[in-house]
């Protein structure tokens, strides 16, 4: 990469071999030395660009932290795998604090233990396990696609957000599954005692029957329930799944706007009934997504159209300019 300082040395380097070094020194606010100190530069790197650009002005000789050698031993043991593993510094100043009290040590703060962490190596532990030829190897975190920054959905169906709801009754867990097209709102929800894979995959092919338009991507958090049984249906039906980034719920914003409406307008006035028949939740929830998803205006529409009607909308003007464009359906061109 050639930056542009690099080309502005490079330009007065020719006009001093063209016109001497006294009209250069006139011409530009340089000193002498500096014009044979780039020169040099230019010639050693064979008079390429890239070698006049400027160097790391990081000294050679840096200072070291220097902190007694029973906290540098007290922080590697602390964060070794057999104590707190990978533990912030934040969390380990604590830890810290009543080792160096003991001892009439001065604590170092937590951004300071982070740069003796960061100087020892990083002190980072990763799980291991034991393979079937018996050999110890470490378990890497598998890598997940993530949904791009840019992306965004152009048309129904292209892609679909799911989520899920945990709500406790009586001591017990229920969960109701949901699913939002990010284009069109289309919805789509299911009470379930189960927090298993298999419950959203279930959910899933419910969902391919219940929504009037096919998927292209689909959208969930890193959830244990969008894991094996639910990735692997969706791969069998050929669809690309988006992940969104830990702690990061704005991602799946459409999800969870879903989730709060059913939550104010219809579970928390059902919630005996999802405890103790799960089965007539779910039938009172589909008369509930039906008016949802066909009367109910939605915000995103202005409050004039619900999402069936937006849909509908939408199919019909798509007809139109196809209609409008085509050469084939000659009878219905304006031409």
């Amino acid at each position: 990469m050639i930056t542009q300082q690099a080309q502005e040395k490079a330009r007065i380097l020719v006009f001093w071999e063209k016109h001497g070094l006294q009209a250069t020194l006139d011409a530009f606010p340089v000193k002498r030395s500096t014009l044979y100190t780039w020169k040099q530069t230019w010639i050693a790197g064979g008079k390429k660009l890239e070698a006049l650009n400027p160097k790391s002005r990081q000294p050679k000789t840096k200072r070291k932290r220097l902190w007694p050698a029973p906290i540098i031993a007290e922080i590697q043991r602390l964060r070794s795998r057999e104590v707190h593993p990978n533990l912030g510094e934040r969390k380990l100043s604590k830890e810290l604090a009543v080792f160096c009290e003991a001892r009439n040590l001065r604590c170092p703060k937590p951004a300071t233990i982070g740069r003796l962490i960061a100087d020892l190596g990083g002190l980072r532990a990763a799980p291991v396990k034991v393979s079937h030829f018996g050999k110890i190897k470490k378990v890497n975190r598998r890598a997940v696609l993530r949904k791009p920054k840019q992306f965004k959905a152009t048309h129904p169906g292209h892609c679909v957000a799911f989520d899920t709801i945990e709500i406790f009754i009586r001591g017990m867990r229920r969960y109701v599954i949901t699913a939002t097209d990010l284009y069109g709102r289309m919805s789509f929800a299911w009470g379930t005692a189960s927090h298993a894979s298999h419950a959203a995959q279930e959910f899933f092919e419910r969902c391919e029957r219940v929504l009037p338009m096919p998927m292209e991507y689909v959208l969930t958090d890193n959830g244990s329930e969008f894991k094996k049984d639910f990735d692997i249906a969706l791969r069998n039906a050929h669809l690309t799944h988006y992940h969104t980034y830990p702690k990061t719920p704005k991602m799946n914003a459409h999800a969870e706007r879903f989730n709060r409406t059913i939550q104010e307008e219809f579970v928390d006035f059902n919630y005996e009934l999802l405890a103790t028949d799960i089965d007539a939740f779910n039938r009172k929830l589909m008369d509930w997504l039906i008016w949802y998803n066909t009367e109910r205006v939605h915000y995103a529409f202005n409050n004039q159209l619900s999402p069936a009607q937006y849909l509908l909308s939408y199919y019909q003007q798509s007809s139109r300019q196809t209609a409008s464009e085509s050469r084939v359906w000659c009878g219905y061109t304006n031409n």
